[in-house]
């Protein structure tokens, strides 16, 4: 399990991280997500021991992340912004890792050559943005870690890539139970494939938990009249005599409530993360604004 507890992190006067606390469980699939600046990037900047917190606990099993080379060994990471030197090649690059992570599978490195079909010999920064991202997978999956970081990992592939990324790390977790955190604004694809999730505003976590007591927890009402008083509503939006409403609650729990009013048309719809997102960050102020130009 990675965890972080209460920790706050400034740089200069901001505060990135405020009284920030993550817990990661074991062998789940676990989307981070929020708005630009939210503090997602710094985030995972102290689980892989990067940054030291100015207060407060990032550990993994129990044991401080933070200058311990031997949980470091159990963990890789692909953050957005890739570093390779300057002038390697892929299989310079191997051999570097391989150096690194003790449990480095080359047996695996060379089967994957079937997936990603990068020239073995050439420079890394010559490569495309897309077949950077091709490699740092390529080489980050043999690590065989036991923890695995993705900052808006398939950005810049193809959609053919896409799938085929998501299915060798959803195949990893199956078969090894490995711990992936993913941090993306593609939530829709974070939907697929992730049992928990947690969502980020201004250094702050604002609601953990998993994926399906999340959609299972708030729910999407269209109802011709007025809505029964009680309800806990989110958001409210109407079309002519239809009106649509977010509410806290689970689908029963709604339609129960609606029904004792007995209105001429009403429906419970399940919500998308990405509904989910917009809402919780403050409905209406992170919706689509029209404006002409």
């Amino acid at each position: 399990m990675l965890e972080m507890k209460n920790v706050t992190k400034t740089f200069g006067g901001f505060t990135a991280l405020d009284d920030l606390s993550m817990t990661i469980p074991r062998g789940t699939v676990y989307g981070l997500v929020g708005p630009n600046g939210a503090g997602k990037s710094t985030a995972i900047r102290h689980l892989t021991g990067v940054y030291r917190p100015d207060s407060g606990s990032i550990t993994m099993e129990g044991q401080p992340i933070y200058e311990n080379p031997a949980l470091k060994e159990r963990i890789a990471s692909i953050p957005d912004e890739i570093f390779y030197y300057p002038s390697a090649t892929l299989e310079e690059m191997h051999k570097f890792y391989r150096g690194m992570y003790p449990r480095f599978d080359d047996e695996l490195y060379h089967r994957l050559y079937e997936v990603f079909q990068l020239p073995k010999n050439s420079q890394i920064r010559r490569f495309s943005k897309g077949m950077q991202k091709q490699a740092a997978f390529h080489l980050s999956i043999c690590c065989r870690p036991d923890v695995l970081i993705l900052d808006e990992p398939v950005d810049g592939l193809d959609p053919v890539m896409r799938r085929q990324v998501w299915s060798l790390i959803l195949s990893d977790v199956a078969q090894r139970g490995t711990t992936v955190l993913i941090s993306s604004h593609n939530l829709r694809e974070l939907e697929d494939i992730c049992d928990h999730v947690g969502i980020m505003d201004h250094g702050k976590m604002l609601l953990e938990r998993s994926l399906a007591d999340m959609q299972g927890n708030t729910v999407k009402l269209q109802i011709v009249g007025e809505a029964p008083r009680g309800l806990d509503i989110l958001h409210q939006s109407s079309s002519g005599r239809l009106n649509t409403l977010i509410v806290r609650g689970t689908a029963h729990e709604v339609e129960q409530a609606v029904a004792a009013v007995k209105p001429a048309y009403f429906d419970v719809l399940p919500l998308s993360l990405e509904e989910i997102f917009i809402y919780e960050l403050g409905g209406v102020n992170y919706e689509v604004k029209n404006i002409v130009i």
